[in-house]
């Protein structure tokens, strides 16, 4: 951040990056220029333990960068933290992203340049690179910045100080996500918007393979390829606040965001049904459907695959991103259609699949959380959801709105096609219009019941999540949620294929969660159910309050 008067930054570049405590770090540092002087601190740790050691919020100057990181490259280290400086300690930087080609470099850089490393770091080799060139080339930061980027293989999101350029910050990305927040006097850069959020709600995303030069009162962008052509672009307005960021009372980001979900299928309804028609016709052209998308939102995609089918009797897959090219790549062309699902719009593995499948002539089509990220400036249609700010790393808005995307995709395609009729449409929006209220319920009416649930298993190391159908998915992502936030190993399985290697580690006590509404899998599901009771499982169900039949099987319900 650099601002136009005499306003210390420290103190809230240290607050910024608390606001982004949710994504999990290890070490943390900041860099700010005063009186023509770069200073750093920086620390393993904690953001407030490495404070009250170090003392990061008296570092001098309206003009800084700070860094939280998350270790790729060398040990969890004070020296591996950021930021990295040049061998003259006149440029430092801060880099999400990871430098594939950092090998070859730093070998390049000491051999030829003799400049000295001093961490393990692969973000290390970029002020090198950078330094180099401003030498070599007499030119400027910009300029420098640009030619270093173009030896640099892999992905970044950076923030550059230099001490000769007092009251500026150079920012660029490629495939990390990077904003630009614009305030009356001042300017920011952040990885996700609710860094700087309550400072300022107008913001400009950053374009894949774009730089910017940052001053107190101006925000330049160019192309990477097209340095000398400045872009224009207009910040755009953010509709939520800050405190709908913050944790609304509740003990984590996670808990106030599960009370959220109402209200955000409620908003995601309202989203606009042309829109999804529109959507809907460019599926039923297309001779290849495919879904594409990774972690919570592959498993809505597999959801929604089994939504297709049943709704609209569309042949389509759903891959995981990180395997879509090497699954599908040869078959992908200008009679396909993929859906990328993403909840920030900046998912990596989605993104290369989604621009790989648009390269061979498919249509694109995304649904995503925020509007103008990367995914919605490759797609001929978007879908925007109205989850609000999502902080916890789960995503458990992110999961429902999503699904309520799909579905409702699913039912205009079923009307278009003619597999649904209007009174069926009509019964299924109805049913539709309704879960807001069936959510909140459901929140209200188990959390004592999944609070003793957790007790009861808490000491326990395996579980193991089943359904059948479109449940299948449901439990994919009940195993993930158990995995992200309890780091409990836990293990999904079609219910059918248990028998096939789980069913082998089922052993007295060992829990078995089962995902069981009353559909016409549900005889079938029963006959699991009792082949794991038999070897001892206790049985912990999801089921429909009156569905007394799996209930009398179950030790715990939800």
């Amino acid at each position: 951040m650099v601002f136009n008067d005499n306003t210390q930054v420290a103190p809230l570049l240290k607050d910024s990056l608390k606001r982004l405590e949710y994504r999990g770090y290890d070490s943390v540092g900041l860099a700010t220029i005063s009186e023509g002087k770069i200073y750093i601190k920086k620390d393993k740790g904690k953001i407030d333990e490495v404070d009250a050691r170090i003392t990061l919020t008296d570092l001098p100057g309206n003009i800084g960068i700070g860094h939280t990181r998350w270790a790729t490259h060398g040990a969890v280290s004070k020296i591996n933290a950021h930021p990295h400086h040049c061998c003259t300690h006149k440029l430092t930087l801060v880099h999400n992203g990871i430098v594939e080609n950092f090998l070859e470099l730093r070998e390049e850089i000491e051999s030829k340049y003799g400049h000295e490393f001093i961490s393990e770091c692969d973000t290390e080799v970029l002020p090198h690179l950078i330094e180099i060139n401003l030498r070599k080339r007499r030119v400027k930061l910009k300029e420098a910045v640009v030619k270093a980027l173009e030896k640099v293989r892999g992905e970044y999101a950076l923030a550059i100080l230099h001490e000769d350029y007092p009251r500026q910050i150079i920012v660029a990305r490629k495939d990390s996500p990077l904003v630009i927040g614009v305030g009356s006097n001042a300017v920011f850069a952040a990885s996700d918007i609710p860094a700087f959020l309550h400072l300022t709600n107008r913001a400009i995303i950053l374009e894949d393979e774009e730089i910017a030069v940052l001053t107190p009162n101006n925000v330049e962008i160019y192309k990477l390829g097209d340095p000398d052509t400045i872009v224009s672009r207009k910040p755009m307005t953010i509709e939520w606040t800050s405190e709908m960021a913050q944790k609304g009372g509740m003990p984590h980001f996670m808990l106030k965001e599960i009370h959220e979900q109402p209200r955000a299928i409620r908003n995601t309804l309202l989203i606009d049904v042309e829109n999804i028609i529109n959507i809907a016709n460019t599926i039923n052209n297309a001779k290849k459907v495919f879904i594409t998308a990774a972690g919570t939102s592959y498993h809505a995609g597999l959801a929604g695959s089994y939504i297709f089918n049943s709704l609209t009797k569309t042949n389509n897959r759903a891959l995981i991103s990180s395997e879509f090219i090497d699954k599908v790549g040869n078959v992908i062309d200008d009679d396909s259609v993929v859906l990328g699902i993403s909840q920030s719009g900046e998912s990596m593995d989605t993104l290369s699949a989604v621009k790989f499948a648009k390269k061979a002539g498919a249509k694109i089509l995304s649904i995503t959380n925020v509007v103008g990220s990367s995914i919605t400036r490759l797609s001929d249609h978007v879908i925007n959801t109205q989850a609000g700010p999502e902080i916890g790393v789960a995503a458990t808005k992110t999961f429902l709105v999503q699904l309520i995307s799909l579905s409702m995709l699913g039912m205009q395609l079923g009307k278009i096609k003619g597999i649904i009729n209007q009174s069926e449409f009509k019964d299924l929006k109805h049913h539709l219009d309704f879960l807001p209220d069936i959510v909140q319920k459901t929140i209200i009416n188990q959390e004592e019941n999944i609070k003793n649930a957790a007790e009861q298993f808490s000491n326990k190391e395996n579980f193991l999540f089943l359904g059948r159908g479109i449940n299948t998915a449901t439990a994919s992502e009940g195993a993930l949620k158990l995995k992200e936030i309890s780091y409990i190993h836990a293990e999904s399985y079609p219910a059918g294929e248990s028998k096939h290697g789980p069913i082998a580690l089922i052993e007295e006590n060992f829990p078995v969660v089962f995902v069981a509404p009353p559909d016409d899998t549900q005889e079938r599901l029963i006959t699991n159910i009792m082949e794991m009771k038999a070897r001892g499982a206790k049985i912990i169900s999801v089921v429909e309050i009156d569905d007394l039949k799996i209930q009398k099987l179950s030790d715990v319900k939800f």
